[in-house]
């Protein structure tokens, strides 16, 4: 279908590569097309719609965003109120979506929907949607503190039909497909902060080596160099983390513990560098100016896209067995 046929790695391997561009917007932006709208369409879906949709996906032809998140239903995703009801060979399509990275200029949508009345883990399922069908409103293109560089929209169907034949895989099984993306999701985005967080831990290195207080530089203070030095040691940590994962999940292995750690711990260790090296860089660091005001605002995201660090403890606490499965 036009890819490299090539393990998940790879796409580690980029995501880490791309932490290079100086804002979180863009790697994010790729990141959906390559790793969190298009994985269940590649695994389960129909020869045809991976004609349709997968290959000029993969040609960047087409621009492709996910359908999740709703108004009431971030994290929880099995609470989400959007209907794709089954008449003939179409799905009539009520509801809305929020917070849909690249909504605004998408070409398809990869989207969950409730397709009946079962219980909640069992009743949604993934549709291909085109974004130009009758019914298809985009509201607006969502104002954010951060990610400022990547469209953000809030979109709304209003019986919009479309063919049953784009339903990816099974219908009924579309939890557990999305529950399969999040984990690329999640370690896509993993892999996109380290380098920023290095690049951040550098860049103030160098600031506060030259930035004079009281006659001596900032970094020569002890506060301030032992905890840039933690910080560097954090990050290599959640590297080997990631690293660790993906290799067990290259070779076929459920990593949802070890993909909900490494999502966590890089959530917060993004808030804990960018705020740490923030401080040490004074005025400067509330400047739009400098790198670092820039990662504080971009890499907050972590820990509430994607999954929040309250829902990934909780998963982690379930394959714990510190709590009951649902």
């Amino acid at each position: 279908y036009g890819g490299m046929g090539l393990d998940f790695s790879y796409n580690i391997a980029v995501a880490e590569e791309l932490g290079n561009i100086r804002c979180g917007g863009i790697p994010m932006a790729i990141g959906v097309q390559a790793g969190m709208a298009t994985p269940a369409l590649t695994r389960f879906g129909s020869d045809e719609l991976k004609k349709q949709f997968l290959v000029p996906t993969i040609a960047g032809d087409f621009v492709a965003c996910l359908g999740i998140s709703e108004t009431g239903a971030g994290s929880d995703v099995a609470n989400i109120k959007t209907t794709a009801v089954r008449k003939g060979d179409e799905y009539v399509i009520n509801g809305g979506k929020m917070w849909t990275t690249s909504g605004c200029q998408a070409d398809w949508m990869c989207l969950l929907a409730n397709t009946s009345e079962g219980p909640p883990h069992q009743n949604k399922s993934l549709i291909c949607l085109p974004m130009n069908l009758p019914g298809i409103h985009v509201a607006k293109k969502i104002d954010k503190l951060g990610m400022r560089s990547s469209d953000t929209a809030q979109i709304f169907f209003e019986d919009v039909r479309v063919p049953s034949k784009n339903l990816i895989g099974e219908e009924g099984k579309g939890f557990t497909y999305q529950m399969l993306q999040f984990q690329e999701e999640r370690l896509w985005g993993v892999a996109t902060v380290l380098t920023p967080l290095e690049t951040i831990i550098q860049e103030t290195i160098d600031y506060t080596r030259q930035r004079k207080v009281f006659d001596q530089s900032v970094l020569h203070n002890q506060a301030v160099h032992f905890r840039l030095a933690e910080l560097a040691t954090d990050v290599e940590l959640l590297r080997s983390l990631l690293y660790r994962t993906v290799a067990l999940y290259v070779e076929g292995n459920n990593v949802t513990k070890f993909a909900s750690m490494a999502k966590l711990k890089a959530g917060r260790l993004a808030r804990e560098v960018t705020d740490s090296c923030l401080q040490f860089w004074g005025g400067m660091g509330f400047t739009s100016e400098v790198l670092v005001s820039r990662f504080y605002r971009d890499l907050r995201l972590m820990s509430i896209g994607g999954g929040t660090d309250e829902t990934m403890l909780s998963i982690i606490c379930k394959y714990m067995e510190i709590l009951p499965s649902k």
